[in-house]
């Protein structure tokens, strides 16, 4: 497009990928803004009758009143359309050695025309001028000649071929990148295969990794904000091992529904083990100003839910469990099973080990889990086992929290979010 509109010699200077606002920059076609520029074209030629004319006014008072002045004015005509077929201005003719040749005439008597000019004249004119055109044929440049054939099918394939080895190299780095971020093989290949086609167009790395942001959005898949129910409360209970920041999150979540968005909480805790976990949650209750429950049954959890039917959201704060303690894990699942209206969230912390999380994913699968929630994530260096977690369980991402601050430090998960944080481009 650019050759088309200003010319064969326009240059790219860069070019860069950008998108249209859309629905999470997902459903939009990217834009592509590109800068060209054309080479500084050389000074015109001077103007060749410019130039002859100024020759000519320093000899024509020399001639003017000779044999030849009359002849000269009427081969001006002439002279021009030789000139504009050779592009360039013949040299001047002796006309002195011409005049000195003539034979003198009275200043009164009418001056030669060209009908009456001496046979030597007009032969030495007409050698002049095929002498000028001859010269002006040998001298002329070739024009330039833009590849054709063969020659333009090499140059092709050769642009092709770089293009082809730039793009496995930076396949190869990004591949490289995303391993070092902590994800699996397989996840890596998925990523790769979904830029592969923008790689073999010729986009360079920074554009790839720019394309990643749409690949982890076919990769990972998120629920989004909670949302409330018109009519009934929405039942969010929070599960996990131990030490994940269950209590935190839930306080979190609480306040930035209550806090932020007005809607109208209760709190219930099952964890009477954990000296002081009931003290902190019913100080962040009064702060509030959200009713707190105290769960010590299946029955007593089904108890405390109708009592708040009135609410818009439940919050279910549990006693953190070891993926290995098996007759506590069933215990959870008895309050879990209370109420087909508890939406149960996962809570791993991003400080765990891929291999930790596989087990305690694998372990804590006997409860109805429909969400994943990561925890922590401002104290880990690598993220790829978020995306590992996420393959393996198939089950989506709703929130994560990066620190303590109760409400601030929690975001909605989404592909972007976390393609940034796994790739640290956006801290």
């Amino acid at each position: 497009m650019i050759k088309v509109e200003m010319g064969a010699d326009a240059m790219i200077l860069s070019s860069k990928k950008e998108r249209r606002p859309g629905i999470l920059g997902f459903f939009t076609k990217p834009v592509f803004e590109v800068t060209a520029a054309l080479e500084t074209k050389p000074a015109p030629r001077p103007n060749p009758y410019q130039e002859r004319e100024e020759k000519m006014l320093s000899t024509r008072e020399e001639f003017q009143n000779s044999m030849l002045g009359p002849i000269a004015r009427e081969l001006k005509a002439l002279r021009e359309k030789v000139d504009n077929l050779m592009n360039k201005p013949p040299e001047q003719p002796d006309f002195q050695a011409q005049a000195a040749r003539a034979p003198a005439e009275p200043a009164a008597e009418k001056p030669v025309s060209m009908k009456n000019l001496p046979k030597e004249d007009m032969e030495e004119l007409k050698k002049f001028l095929l002498n000028a055109v001859v010269a002006r044929e040998k001298t002329a440049p070739a024009p330039y000649v833009f590849p054709r054939g063969d020659e333009a099918k090499e140059k092709i394939a050769v642009s092709a071929e770089q293009r082809e080895d730039d793009s496995l190299i930076s396949l190869t780095e990004l591949s490289e990148e995303l391993r070092s971020c902590g994800i699996e093989e397989e996840g890596v290949e998925i990523l790769l295969e979904y830029i592969k086609p923008a790689a073999e167009q010729g986009e360079e790395k920074d554009e790839l990794r720019y394309s990643l942001l749409e690949a982890f959005a076919n990769l990972v898949k998120c629920t989004g904000p909670i949302k409330t129910k018109k009519g009934k409360p929405r039942v969010i209970a929070l599960v996990g091992p131990t030490g994940v920041g269950k209590t935190t999150t839930t306080a979190k979540l609480a306040a930035m529904y209550a806090i932020n968005k007005g809607a109208n909480v209760a709190l219930i805790t099952t964890d009477n083990f954990r000296v002081g976990a009931f003290e902190q949650l019913k100080t962040y209750s009064k702060i509030m100003g959200v009713p707190l429950e105290i769960a010590s049954s299946p029955k007593e959890m089904t108890k405390a839910i109708e009592s708040h039917s009135d609410k818009d959201l439940i919050f279910i704060d549990t006693a953190g469990r070891s993926p290995k303690d098996q007759e506590k894990l069933d215990e959870l699942k008895a309050f879990l099973e209370s109420s087909p209206a508890i939406e149960t969230h996962l809570c791993l912390a991003a400080t765990t080990k891929d291999k930790d999380l596989y087990e305690i994913v694998k372990r804590f699968g006997i409860l109805p889990i429909s969400r994943l929630l990561f925890t922590k994530l401002d104290e880990s260096e690598s993220l790829g086992g978020i995306i590992n977690a996420h393959m393996r369980s198939k089950l989506p991402l709703s929130y994560l929290t990066n620190g303590q601050m109760v409400p601030e430090d929690i975001v909605v998960a989404t592909p972007r979010k976390l393609a940034n944080l796994v790739m640290r481009e956006n801290g």
